[in-house]
């Protein structure tokens, strides 16, 4: 059986974004950004942990590394 309420989350969130871009209202706007944000985050803490582990893999693999690493050359005295 298709989980049902990350589902409906998801297409919130996705439906509150595009009412956010579309709207020049600013309290329409900040309450479609905070649904969508809201939606997002619950509906990623009630899935599955597949999903999780699957988000988690795409993040590792495309995402972009926040801290660079530094070369430091060491000379001895």
């Amino acid at each position: 059986m298709l989980p049902v309420f990350p589902l409906l989350f998801f297409i919130i969130s996705i439906g509150s974004t595009l009412w956010y871009q579309r709207t020049d209202n600013d309290i329409f706007g900040v309450l479609a950004a905070a649904s969508a944000l809201t939606c997002l985050i619950w509906g990623l803490i009630i899935a599955h942990w597949s999903i999780h582990l699957v988000s988690l893999i795409m993040l590792l693999r495309f995402g972009s590394p926040v801290f660079n690493a530094i070369q430091v050359n060491v000379s001895d005295k």
